[in-house]
C-alpha cells in the first residue's frame, strides 16, 4: 500500500525544462547555479557526471547509518562518508554540501520541518554526511542504448514509491525500501537491465520488473515522491532501488535530527560515470 509523503513546500520544475543546455553544464557550473537559488529535479543535468543522494545525521547516529547502508547496498550504495562537521566531499573539490544542492529537507524526530535551498543555518558540527549513488547517473547509459527516459522526455521528476519490502534493520534504523520507476518498452528491457547492472555503485540492476503490486504499490499514478509519468500501452514498469530509502528510514526510526536532499534534487559531483562502471 502506498504511503503519503510529507507535504512539499513548493513545486519545482525539472532543471532541464528550465534550461535546455543543463545537460552540457560542467558540474561546478551546476553547483554554482544551485547555490545561487536554482531549484528542480536534476535528471539530465551535467551529462556523464555522477549524481548523489545526501543524508547528514548526528555523529551518534552515524554508525547506525553506515551499518544500514552496508546491509542494504542496493538502495544505499555509499560513494563517500565525511568526517563529523565537514562540509565538503572528495567527490567534488571546493563543493559545499550546505549550499550546492538545489533543495534540501530538514527533519526533526522523523518529521519534515523545512525544505530550504541552503542549510547553512541548520548545520551542526557533529553532522556526518553520506553521499549515496543515484540512478540518474545510469540514465545516460540507458539513453545511449536506446532506452527512452520517459520522465526526462516529459519534463517531470522520476516517480518514486515506498514499497512493502523492509530493509534489513541496523541498530536504531529500520524502514521500507523506496524504488524509482521507469516505463521501458519490451524491446529495450534487456538493454535497461544490462546497462544499469554495469553500474552497481548507483543502484545497479532493477529490483523488479512488471506487476507493481508485487512491491506493495497500489497505483503507479500516485507516486510517494516525484511525479507520475505517462507510459506507452506496452511499456513495462521497471523498478530500481532508490536513495530516498534513508528518508523512509528517518520517518520510521525518528532520529532527533537529519538533513537530506529533496527527492530528485541531487548533488552533482565531479566524478565521471565511467569511474563506477564495472565492465
Amino acid at each position: 500500500m502506498n504511503r503519503t509523503e510529507p507535504a512539499l513546500v513548493t513545486e519545482d520544475r525539472p532543471v532541464v525544462s528550465v534550461d535546455g543546455h543543463a545537460h552540457a553544464w560542467r558540474p561546478e557550473t551546476a553547483r554554482a547555479r544551485f547555490r545561487a537559488g536554482l531549484t528542480g529535479a536534476t535528471a539530465g543535468v551535467s551529462a556523464g557526471h555522477t549524481q548523489a543522494n545526501l543524508i547528514s545525521v548526528p555523529a551518534d547516529w552515524a554508525y547506525d547509518m553506515l551499518l544500514f547502508c552496508q546491509r542494504n547496498p542496493k538502495p544505499c550504495p555509499v560513494l563517500d562518508v565525511t568526517d563529523a562537521g565537514a562540509t565538503g566531499t572528495v567527490l567534488a573539490e571546493g563543493a559545499d554540501l550546505r549550499t550546492d544542492l538545489p533543495r534540501y529537507r530538514v527533519w526533526r524526530n522523523g518529521e519534515l520541518t523545512d525544505e530550504p535551498t541552503d542549510v547553512t543555518a541548520y548545520w551542526r558540527d557533529d553532522l556526518v554526511s553520506f553521499l549515496l549513488g543515484c540512478s540518474f547517473t545510469f540514465e545516460w547509459a540507458l539513453a545511449g542504448a536506446g532506452v527512452p527516459i520517459r520522465h526526462v522526455e516529459q519534463g517531470r521528476n522520476v516517480p518514486m514509491y515506498v514499497t512493502s519490502r523492509p530493509c534489513r534493520p541496523a541498530g536504531r534504523l529500520r524502514g521500507p525500501m523506496v524504488v524509482s520507476m521507469r516505463p521501458v518498452p519490451p524491446r529495450h528491457l534487456s538493454a535497461a537491465i544490462r546497462e544499469s547492472s554495469l553500474l552497481p555503485a548507483v543502484h545497479g540492476s532493477p529490483v523488479h520488473c512488471g506487476d507493481p503490486s508485487a512491491l506493495g504499490i497500489a497505483d503507479l499514478g500516485r507516486p510517494d515522491f516525484g511525479d507520475p509519468v505517462d507510459a506507452d500501452p506496452d511499456d513495462i514498469p521497471v523498478f530500481w532501488a532508490c536513495g530516498v530509502t534513508p528518508q523512509a528510514a528517518v520517518m520510521a526510526s525518528r532520529p532527533p535530527f537529519a538533513i537530506t536532499h529533496a527527492p530528485g534534487q541531487m548533488f552533482i559531483s565531479d566524478a565521471r560515470d565511467e569511474q563506477f562502471r564495472v565492465a
